[in-house]
């Protein structure tokens, strides 16, 4: 029978998989072999994809991904949480005590003057970036689900000026199965970093250790930092750290990077490895008893050797990963066709005597390692308190009826919470104060009798202006707040598994809702989030649709004219713009789906993490980070724009003051504008003005207009309802902010960018035209 067959709570052994490509060498090296016991946890809420438990975590596949794999036949239950107990039981060793690890010194360090360049590699979700700040002292965003670290940072670990630590996206293996691990494997192949920190997750450390014997293969100078022993410990789980180190050849140091506890230890390893250039004791993870994977390999080695030391690849990296069927690291050896021939046959003799496939050979030749270094150096840990609560949280969060319903419930009380209660309580509080010191400050200037066009600039430009703006932080930070919750608990890869389903049907995969959801905070981030999505064509229909969930910067627009125009249905005006801009996004994916973007989404690969407590200190840095990421945007793009255009709007073409701004230079560059938007309901050329410096930062739409319209009373003249229903939905779709343009330019290239740019305008202008239309008959 299949995998898909299997019901829920029952436990198989896996006899096969089935499948080719990257995807199928993906699901080995998350576990996924022959041998290995699997259980079915759940379905999401829409019946596919399937939740199962491998290897003591749990792990997402399609139903379809799930048919190609062959199971024995199943028994009720999961399997038991045999304690790997070895016969002499030692005491845990403290955080930071390493083992006893002492091997051959290099007599010569380093040059004093040699920068000590570190990559930081781990699992996704293992606790790099956590370990990243703690040893650099940055404040780098933390959160919790795979893929938070979706580029390369760099840092200088704290005391040793003369280091270099960079922080890589997370990475299940060599074998990259999506751009931001390719990020990594590049990194660790080309630059060469004088050693390696590899973080391991001690609660998962099967999996994690997969990650660490291609790193060791690599014959780089490492250390492995053992995180999370903190929980290993409180759910009677241990290390022998000495025993582990003898099996794994590099230093191992038991840390727990939240708390901060082992890392002087670890880094005192880390520089010493790498000044002494001590790379690890190579050890033969393929013995004899292996047979013909043993002999396969080294086979393969001794015939690419002078190929692998030509290109500086490590031989038995090379040897391990073209086995397994890694055509890059073929492309990178230039072999000979006699030798790539030869390579064919020794991979064909490998396959006959294992009885295995290549990648099947090479996966468990190294789980089996794992498992044999497990035995004996892992007291394994009952069920921890993390996993309990998770797993009667997911009956309600991820249940099969109360799924999607809780989903729907939890976005619209955060909208509730930020738009009517919390957001916009506070908003009032600060519009009162900015309005009083406005009063204040203007008071004191007539007082003191400063010139009137002095006068007119600080009041009528920088405090109505950029104060405009700065009355909406309390909104955007409030809605920040509940999404980094929902970020840092872990239920955002809850709704990637409850939406898959759907998105499939629009041609997306489950994991494309993280970078939309992140995009309802910011275009930018959301952007770069699609990084971690493996097809090419799912990345570039995540990134195109991304801009259609309204990002936070356009809540000023929308609090300003739903306060002005429609103030009994505030909350209906907010909630109908945002399923708008689903809805438009949704509409757009059918028509990629269709023409530029045929074929099918990519498999839904994806690990579940447990839930935890959000941190406080994770969740304030991120307020702080995007309170002042806002505040540096109004004291910079949004306050010279406000100079601009009043200045622009307070000289004619003569440079004499205006009495009236329809004789202004401001209004005679956008009278060639403004009739583009006649048709749609808002003609003037104030409202045109402000469209145009919202492309540099989308608030500044809401300082332009009241530096131009100078009072909200002239604008209600100006436009009708109708007019600003239009103009609402003209922002909600309309071409995104400099910011987000740059970034779809750097992840796609120019030609997409001006796509965006354009094809946006065009959108929202066809979008805007019925809803003026359809709100005149009203």
């Amino acid at each position: 029978m299949t995998l898909r067959s299997l019901n829920i709570g029952y436990t198989a052994t896996i006899l096969s998989v089935g499948g080719s490509g990257a995807l199928r060498q993906h699901l080995l090296d998350m576990g996924l072999i022959q041998g290995a016991l699997v259980t079915v946890v759940k379905y999401a809420p829409m019946g596919d994809p399937i939740e199962l438990r491998i290897h003591g975590y749990e792990l997402t596949i399609r139903l379809e991904d799930a048919e190609k794999i062959l199971i024995s036949d199943p028994y009720e239950g999961m399997p038991e949480n045999i304690s790997r107990r070895p016969k002499a039981i030692v005491p845990h060793p403290g955080y930071g005590e390493g083992g006893k690890f002492h091997q051959r010194k290099i007599e010569k360090p380093l040059p004093e003057s040699t920068v000590l360049t570190f990559a930081l590699v781990g699992n996704q979700n293992c606790g790099k970036t956590t370990l990243f700040n703690q040893l650099t002292g940055a404040n780098q965003h933390v959160g919790n689900f795979p893929g938070v670290t979706v580029d390369r940072k760099d840092g200088m670990i704290r005391g040793y000026d003369n280091t270099l630590l960079t922080d890589l996206p997370g990475i299940y293996s060599m074998s990259p199965y999506s751009s931001e691990e390719l990020v990594t494997r590049e990194f660790l192949l080309r630059e060469k970093p004088k050693g390696i920190i590899n973080i391991v997750d001690t609660t998962n450390i099967e999996r994690n250790l997969y990650l660490t014997m291609q790193l060791l293969e690599l014959h780089m100078p490492m250390v492995i930092a053992l995180n999370m022993m903190d929980e290993l410990r409180e759910n009677g789980g241990s290390v022998l750290v000495n025993e582990l180190e003898a099996y794994l050849g590099v230093p191992v140091v038991p840390i727990s990077a939240a708390k901060g506890e082992g890392i002087d230890e670890l880094v005192k390893h880390a520089i010493h490895v790498a000044k002494y250039q001590e790379c690890p004791i190579e050890a033969d993870f393929c013995n004899e008893s292996t047979g013909g994977i043993h002999r396969g390999i080294h086979a393969a080695m001794h015939l690419i050797e002078d190929h692998a030391k030509t290109m500086d690849i490590p031989v038995r990296f090379a040897a391990s990963k073209i086995l397994e069927g890694d055509r890059q690291v073929l492309e990178y050896l230039k072999l000979t066709q006699n030798e790539m021939e030869t390579l064919e046959h020794i991979s064909r003799q490998m396959e006959e005597e294992t009885g295995l496939d290549r990648a099947s050979a090479i996966a468990s030749m190294r789980f089996d390692y794992i498992q044999k270094v497990c035995d004996a150096t892992i007291v394994k840990p009952r069920e921890s308190k993390e996993r309990t609560r998770s797993r009667k949280m997911d009956r309600i969060l991820t249940g099969k009826y109360t799924g999607i319903p809780s989903f729907i419930g939890i976005m619209a009380l955060v909208f509730w919470l930020t738009f009517n209660v919390i957001g916009e309580g506070l908003k009032n509080l600060l519009e009162a104060g900015i309005a009083s010191l406005t009063d204040l400050v203007n008071g004191a200037m007539i007082t003191a009798g400063v010139n009137e066009v002095l006068r007119s600039l600080v009041v009528d430009g920088i405090f109505t202006g950029v104060g405009g703006v700065l009355s909406f932080l309390p909104i955007i930070i409030t809605l920040f707040f509940f999404l980094s919750i929902l970020e840092d608990s872990g239920y955002l890869a809850r709704v990637a598994f409850i939406m898959d389903k759907l998105l499939r049907r629009l041609g997306l995969s489950g994991r494309s809702i993280v970078p939309m959801l992140i995009g309802f905070g910011c275009t930018v981030p959301g952007v770069m989030a699609s990084r971690t999505l493996p097809s090419e064509r799912d990345r570039k229909m995540t990134i195109l649709l991304t801009p259609f969930m309204s990002c936070s910067a356009k809540l000023p627009i929308y609090a300003f004219f739903t306060a002005l125009f429609f103030p009994e249905h505030g909350a209906l005006v907010m909630i109908s713009l945002y399923v708008l801009g689903i809805v438009m996004g949704i509409l757009m994916a059918l028509i990629f789906k269709k023409t530029m973007f045929q074929g099918e989404p990519v498999p839904f690969v994806l690990e579940l993490p447990n839930y935890r407590m959000p941190s406080a200190k994770n969740v304030a840095q991120l307020l702080w980070d995007k309170a002042k990421d806002f505040l540096q945007r109004a004291c910079t793009i949004i306050f010279v724009a406000v100079l601009a255009i009043w200045f622009l709007q307070s000289f004619d073409l003569s440079f004499n003051m205006v009495t009236d701004s329809g004789d202004s230079i401001l209004a005679a560059a956008a009278g060639f504008i403004a009739p583009v938007f006649t048709p749609i309901g808002f003609g003037d050329w104030r409202i045109s003005t402000a469209l145009v410096t919202g492309l540099m930062a989308k608030e500044s739409v809401v300082s332009s207009l009241t530096v131009l319209f100078g009072t909200t009373q002239a604008l209600q003249e100006t436009l009708t309802t109708a007019s600003a229903a239009s103009l609402l939905v003209f922002c909600l779709l309309y071409t995104p902010c400099a910011a987000a343009v740059a970034s779809i330019k750097r992840e796609l290239g120019g030609k997409w960018a001006l796509t965006v740019v354009f094809g946006q305008f065009a959108i929202a202008w066809i979008a805007a035209f019925p809803v003026y239309h359809i709100a005149m008959l009203f």
